[in-house]
């Protein structure tokens, strides 16, 4: 049965106005969600305002013990909760799990981490002073998501806000709403105090400015594009505002002569085709040392191959479709691009073979790799965000970290050698966020960052706590 989702705001749900969800696997409409308005944007902003007198002044104690609540809401709530994920994205079920398993981190992570921030004392040179330092939290805090991973996304917003004592003005994306407005749904059930989270979406450019202009949110903080980033900080320009962004990437992956190529070929297809390559972190271009080019690609071939595409919610699918057909289109054309330039396609670049009947219509793009690709080509500096591997060869070691770094995006890299010194050197020279070595973890303890147009502040770990808590001092003069 497609559910039907009510936005949810100042504790209580609602909404009249629906628009439809439709499955990119088989087009089909498969929920509907309350349609948010500007006014209604307003009023979730409004609500949030109103809670921070007591939210903000409540115990971290107490604030620990709603965050609990809603883990354990959440926790009862698995089937549901990714069988909407599931139909809004098509992705395959078991990948499901992650969304779903990083909410219940995130809150309890940060549960955990708020109580271990306490405040201290400041050396007063003179001796005449007292001084102690703590934090409080910003204020209101407005929250976009991207599409690509809707609990997940979500969950690194929420934690850190609901623990910091900042109230949340959450917009998911229209595309994949239904995620988010269940969990607004199990706020309600809890009966959390009213305007601490609101969870509204609609038309993405309507309600976002309605958002980014207004001047309550003390924070602005945002997954998606490096232009969608840009435009919220313009519109957002109305007040002073704190911003915190996890923007494009265009990830390298250095993959040296020495390196374990079974391990480099599992680490990069395997992000690369997961969630259809719609990942901000997956490699965008791969550098593979001339020598060991053949070898590795022949490698990279075998698994792009090996990978099933479809949509079964009992079958073993390694790889759903993308987003949408507009989403498929962009992709495509970029590797038609490529290939007019002298790129050459090795595998993919089309509609997968042997799909079901049901699935024709879909916006299904097979696993792709593409061989001899260089810097004319847009996939080269644009983020494909598509399930297209891309392969360059090299030979010296600076030439090839100057090309990982030709870009304006800074948000994740990868090193694959047997060399740790050659590891350590590179993981120095790279201009990134994040440098994987010989591997691949994220988790809600380590820290998610990108330098340059990849954005600001931090996701993940406790750092993310500092976008949410403003240092505040206070100094009392010793009487004599």
């Amino acid at each position: 049965m497609a559910p039907t989702k009510r936005m949810y705001i100042g504790g209580e749900l609602c909404g009249d106005g629906y628009l439809q969800v439709v499955n990119p696997a088989t087009q089909e409409v498969v929920g509907s969600f309350a349609e948010a308005t500007a006014a209604d944007a307003h009023r979730a902003l409004e609500a949030a305002q109103a809670a921070i007198p007591s939210w903000s002044t409540t115990s971290a104690a107490e604030r620990v013990s709603w965050m609990h609540k809603l883990r354990d809401a959440v926790l009862a709530n698995e089937a549901h909760l990714r069988e909407c994920i599931h139909l809004e994205m098509a992705k395959p079920w078991a990948a499901t799990k992650d969304d779903f398993q990083m909410l219940v981190h995130s809150l309890e992570f940060y549960a955990e981490e708020i109580t271990r921030m306490n405040g201290e004392s400041l050396v007063d040179r003179e001796g005449t002073h007292v001084h102690t330092l703590s934090r409080q939290p910003v204020g209101v805090a407005a929250a976009f998501l991207a599409w690509n991973f809707p609990l997940l996304n979500l969950a690194y917003k929420l934690g850190p806000a609901l623990a910091a004592g900042c109230p949340i003005v959450i917009k998911p994306s229209s595309k994949t709403p239904l995620s988010a407005y269940a969990v607004g749904e199990l706020c309600a059930e809890i009966g959390l105090p009213a305007g601490v989270v609101n969870i509204i979406a609609g038309v993405d450019h309507e309600i976002g400015d309605a958002i980014s202009a207004s001047t309550i949110p003390a924070l602005l903080t945002l997954i998606g594009s490096t232009q969608t980033g840009k435009h919220v900080m313009r519109t957002g320009a109305t007040s002073i505002k704190r911003y915190s962004m996890e923007l494009g990437g265009n990830a390298p992956a250095l993959v040296f002569a020495d390196a374990d190529l079974d391990l480099a070929a599992d680490v990069i297809c395997g992000v690369k085709y997961a969630n259809s390559g719609q990942i901000c972190v997956t490699p965008n271009r791969v550098f593979v040392e001339a020598g060991v080019a053949d070898a590795f690609r022949e490698k990279v071939l075998a698994r792009a191959a090996a990978v099933k595409v479809g949509y079964d919610r009992e079958g073993d699918i390694d790889m759903g479709p993308v987003i949408d057909h507009g989403s498929l289109q962009r992709i495509d054309a970029l590797v038609r691009d490529a290939v007019e330039k002298g790129a050459t396609l090795i595998h993919g670049g089309k509609k997968p073979e042997g799909l079901d009947k049901s699935l024709e219509s879909g916006a299904f793009y097979a696993p792709t790799v593409l061989d001899g690709v260089n810097n004319s080509m847009r996939l080269y500096s644009e983020e494909v965000f598509g399930p297209v591997i891309s392969l360059l060869t090299f030979t010296d070691k600076d030439e090839v970290l100057a090309q990982a770094n030709d870009t304006d995006a800074g948000l994740s890299s990868f090193i694959f050698t047997a060399d740790i010194e050659k590891a350590e050197h590179c993981a120095a020279q790279l201009q990134f966020g994040e440098v994987q070595i010989n591997g691949i973890k994220y988790a809600i303890d380590l820290p998610h960052c990108g330098v340059k147009q990849s954005g600001i502040g931090v996701d993940c770990s406790h750092l993310a706590l500092d976008d949410y808590l403003a240092p505040k001092r206070v100094t009392r003069a010793i009487q004599k």
